[in-house]
């Protein structure tokens, strides 16, 4: 019996080929795969179908480049046995299930509240009578942190047990932000208005989400990418990293008072962005990244100016990092501060920079590569301590890294496509998936369209729905003091979460 149909990342096909299994044997066989590390899951999501819900799980296999695409057709009443009990890494995945459908599991062990969306299935279930995790006694305290909080942050409340100033657990609740974002793509039937929604997924990560909206609808149209649109897109994508990297080190240094760190990083951060400006009129590059067309192709004279950017850039960021690392009082902040192991990583799915700092290849880059990412034979930077330390390096060599990427790009500066290929209408009853790295790691967007080529079915994975779990895991042990240090060597998105 067929199990799963292979599939490449950014390809779309009949959605009649994905096979469909009994439920026990669609549980066996996805939990089965995840029993070896090149296995994670990247997706895995429900549809109505039928007057029943259909599930799809999507396994990537990192070592043969592809995603192994299964399903199961299940009734709306079920109370099932969960995959979460085989593996953790699909809690996230099964409690998005049960909040927006009602499926039961039966052993599932954190069958929580992840969004509180407007539709959700249990109308009950409030942000006021959420279920945080107690423990009686007469030495332990709670702390509570947002979801109010100082400055421009977004909404999300941080609920601490604690045994003086020592974590004993913590409990991280989101969804504030009722977006309702998937389903505004079904709503809004024109492409513009679909590219400005994924331009909004995450205001930190626009070149990501868009990226792999404009990558997926493509693939749905049977549109055949030119180099000048995957050079822009490659491009940009590194240059997003090194803004986001930039800036999260000088956050960093603010949470460990090191001032003149978070002075001279935030410095470097806005010519970066103030280059996004130059290139598309918009300093987070909203408007660059469109489906079948570029309104802003990368000239010559750009790249000249990118390259000046560089040699002002990297003397200086060297030199920052240079005495950033070698200051004790640093390095007593930063080294075995907020670990989280290779095993915990692994359990939870950690993704991107999440994953790496525990040594586990986690990197759409050479696992899933696209657009122009296979010509840079891409090595993803890991670390072993997980620590924040180690958060902060990889930090460091991405940005470096990234540079050298974006020199070997401007080598070779395409043409502008003036071909006269035009966008088709997606293909009906169509799967669709498409895979990118951005700057926080592994984002993930699904499409399924009905008989007449409309969406029906839009999923979106940003990498903050795996890693607020090793958030989590990461201050344990250490004193509550920690936390916005370990907080901000994440740096999490709220609204990626809050779909």
């Amino acid at each position: 019996m067929i199990k799963h149909i292979s599939i490449k990342n950014n390809q779309s096909i009949s959605l009649h080929d994905i096979p469909v299994l009994k439920y026990d044997d669609f549980l066996a066989h996805n939990t089965s795969l995840l029993k070896e590390e090149h296995h994670h899951c990247v997706n895995y999501f429900g549809f109505p179908q039928e007057r029943k819900l259909r599930l799809i799980c999507c396994i990537a296999n990192d070592n043969e480049h592809t995603i192994l695409v299964s399903s199961s057709l299940i009734n709306l009443d079920s109370t099932l046995p969960s995959f979460t009990h085989h593996h953790l890494s699909f809690h996230i995945f099964e409690r998005e299930i049960h909040e927006n459908y009602g499926i039961r599991y039966s052993d599932h062990p954190w069958l929580k509240p992840i969004r509180f969306s407007h539709d959700r299935y249990d109308r009950n279930s409030k942000i006021e009578n959420y279920p945080f995790y107690k423990i009686d006694s007469e030495e332990l305290h709670e702390v509570g942190v947002g979801p109010i909080h100082a400055g421009i942050i977004e909404p999300g409340h941080f609920r601490f047990i604690c045994n003086g100033e020592q974590i004993i657990h913590l409990e991280i609740q989101l969804g504030f932000q009722h977006r309702g974002i998937e389903k505004l793509f079904l709503e809004k039937k024109k492409l513009l208005q679909r590219t400005i929604l994924a331009e909004s997924i995450a205001g930190d990560t626009v070149v990501g989400h868009t990226t792999a909206f404009v990558n997926l609808w493509e693939s749905l149209c049977g549109f055949k990418v030119g180099n000048d649109l995957m050079f822009s897109r490659t491009l940009a994508l590194e240059l997003e990293r090194i803004a986001i990297h930039t800036g999260d080190l000088s956050a960093i240094c603010n949470d460990i008072a090191y001032q003149l760190g978070s002075a001279v990083f935030g410095r470097l951060r806005t010519p970066v962005i103030n280059f996004f400006q130059i290139w598309c009129g918009n300093r987070m590059a909203k408007g660059l990244v469109r489906a079948g067309k570029n309104n802003f192709p990368f000239s010559k004279e750009l790249g000249n100016r990118l390259l000046h950017l560089f040699e002002q850039y990297e003397p200086d960021f060297k030199e920052m990092y240079a005495e950033f690392k070698t200051l004790p009082s640093v390095l007593a902040r930063l080294e075995k501060t907020g670990i989280v192991t290779k095993e915990q990583a692994y359990s939870i799915g950690a993704v991107g920079m999440s994953a790496r700092m525990s040594g586990i290849v986690r990197d759409i880059r050479m696992t899933h590569p696209h657009d122009l990412y296979p010509q840079l034979h891409h090595k993803p930077i890991l670390k072993h301590h997980g620590d924040v330390y180690s958060r902060t390096q990889i930090r460091k060599e991405e940005i470096l890294q990234s540079i050298d990427y974006i020199k070997t790009l401007l080598k070779n500066i395409p043409e502008e496509d003036k071909s006269s290929q035009k966008l088709k209408s997606p293909s009906a009853n169509a799967f669709a998936i498409s895979l990118t790295e951005g700057w926080r790691g592994e984002i993930c967007h699904c499409a399924i369209t009905d008989e007449k080529g409309e969406i029906a079915h839009y999923k979106i994975k940003d990498p903050s729905m795996h890693n607020w779990l090793a958030l989590a895991l990461s201050v344990r042990n250490n004193e509550i003091s920690d936390f916005p240090l370990c907080n901000k060597s994440f740096n999490l998105s709220y609204c990626g979460h809050d779909l």
